[in-house]
């Protein structure tokens, strides 16, 4: 598991050179959600497609 530090030198090698701090900083708003998303996760804190589906189902019409 990689630090933060080493989270954002790879993904700094990773960008072109001509990326902008609005291009940065997008790609570790990105990295950071899903890193959430994965601590979630394992956590327990999810839903399967069937759960989350009934509770999206009033704003998606499904």
């Amino acid at each position: 598991m990689q630090t933060a530090k080493q989270a954002v030198e790879t993904l700094l090698r990773h960008l072109p050179d001509d990326s902008t701090i609005e291009d940065i900083q997008y790609h570790l708003y990105v990295l950071e959600k899903i890193k959430r998303g994965q601590d979630d996760i394992a956590k327990g804190r999810s839903y399967t497609n069937e759960e989350a589906r009934k509770r999206l189902g009033k704003w998606l019409n499904c």
